[in-house]
């Protein structure tokens, strides 16, 4: 349950998340680009405001015998461009503005990379790593029997987010065709038994990678040859990592929820993985390591630096802790501005979320349309065409943020709210 505001203290550990929300944040960077845009106020509180937002009762008995009561939420920000996109969080910090601000976040980024979505999102105040397999599925499955009269494939299709996965996209799949039929359409993300898509799995993470190629060359920094940390270990961050790891990379430190680790030397990350998730290993316990405070973390120095965990994460008490050349932003919204401040006066170029991230909903656009058409491609073309549609992306953001001498995070703000203005303006939804 979120802590109440007034129990807050006024200043944030460096090792902990910022008291500044998702909403707070998504919100000061619309602003910025709306009035950058000369976008009318009217038209500005359409763009903001939500289409729809539902909130459900999710009674879940658990394995106390008791009981426990949890809320559901869906919310549709804009679908002027397409179906509404965006995934669904297990998480126990979960609730309706943290829900509005990422569908928000999702309307921009699908506009931004070009995809035909609108945006939404979607969770229940669950501690997904507490539960029993069992009782994940049961949760699930109430979730999408309170919120299916809402979904379908050409109106919302749900996918992963944190603390769900490819199994809980095929619980909601099944529950949704128990009312529908099959409808493999309706979610994405999942098993590649039930009709997912090659790729899909590590697609956020492949699409990171992918900006960081642009990232490289754009500011001429040898690929092969850099320095990495990883700031959550999960999806997006394992998959980062492995990937840049092949590639001839050097990961020298990890951050997760149980530790951090650093080593001069490199970690490899498919080894740490497997120690993991595999091994059920304790990460301070991980070979040919040290390990170190959260602290030390943030200050290791490194080229890249990647924040995979969840919001807030980076923040005005350890921005200027941090001590490399780039920033990678694999989770939605995990600098605060006063950090994006901080870290773009120290010289640190900030590859935005509303770009960076965007490749696991780049794949799940590619799994809907082949399910939607019943045929599978394989994974070297999914990656093929991931690395065209994110890195198109990353050239006409950095290519405005040049030509109005303004950073990739506020112009790629501009594109995706200038994209949806113009979809629904030419829809007849605003004037």
């Amino acid at each position: 349950m979120t802590t109440d505001q007034s129990q807050r203290t006024t200043e944030t550990p460096k090792d902990q998340p910022a008291e500044v929300s998702n909403w707070d944040i998504v919100n000061h960077y619309f602003d910025i680009a709306a009035d950058r845009i000369d976008l009318r106020d009217d038209v500005a509180a359409v763009m903001r405001s939500s289409y729809r937002e539902v909130q459900v009762q999710v009674p879940v008995t658990l394995g106390d015998g008791r009981i426990h009561v949890f809320s559901g939420f869906r919310v549709q920000h804009n679908g002027a461009r397409g179906p509404y996109k965006g995934g669904i969080r297990f998480h126990p910090e979960v609730d309706l503005d943290e829900v509005r601000a990422l569908a928000m976040l999702m309307t921009w980024k699908t506009a931004v990379v070009g995809i035909p979505y609108g945006g939404a999102k979607g969770g229940v105040n669950i501690d997904a790593r507490r539960c029993e397999r069992h009782e994940l599925q049961t949760v699930a499955r109430s979730f999408m029997d309170k919120i299916e009269k809402v979904l379908g494939p050409t109106r919302d299709i749900p996918a992963p987010d944190v603390g769900t996965n490819a199994q809980t996209m095929a619980w909601l799949m099944d529950e949704y065709g128990k009312l529908h039929g099959h409808t493999p359409a309706i979610v994405t993300g999942k098993p590649i038994a039930l009709e997912g898509s090659y790729g899909r799995e590590a697609a956020t993470g492949r699409g990171v990678v992918f900006v960081l190629e642009e990232v490289a060359k754009h500011l001429d920094l040898a690929f092969d040859t850099l320095t990495f940390s990883v700031q959550g270990f999960g999806n997006v961050g394992s998959w980062a990592a492995r990937i840049l790891h092949d590639k001839g990379a050097k990961l020298v430190a990890v951050d997760t929820v149980d530790g951090s680790i650093r080593s001069d030397e490199g970690i490899d990350p498919q080894r740490l993985y497997s120690f993991l998730f595999e091994e059920d290993g304790d990460i301070n316990d991980f070979p040919d390591s040290d390990a170190i405070t959260k602290e030390e973390f943030l200050a290791t120095k490194c080229d890249v630096f990647i924040p995979a965990a969840l919001g807030g994460m980076i923040h005005e008490h350890n921005a200027d802790t941090l001590n490399c050349k780039v920033l990678l932003e694999g989770a939605n919204s995990p600098t605060t501005p006063k950090a994006d401040r901080i870290l773009t006066d120290k010289g640190v170029y900030i590859a935005p979320d509303v770009l960076c991230n965007a490749g696991g909903v780049i794949v799940s656009y590619f799994e809907w349309v082949q399910n939607l058409q019943h045929f599978r491609w394989d994974e070297d073309e999914v990656n093929r065409r991931l690395e065209k549609i994110i890195k198109r992306g990353f050239r006409e953001v950095a290519e405005k943020s040049a030509a109005d001498d303004t950073t990739p995070r506020v112009a790629a703000y501009e594109l995706g709210i200038q994209r949806v203005v113009e979809a629904s303006r030419t829809r007849g939804y605003i004037p």
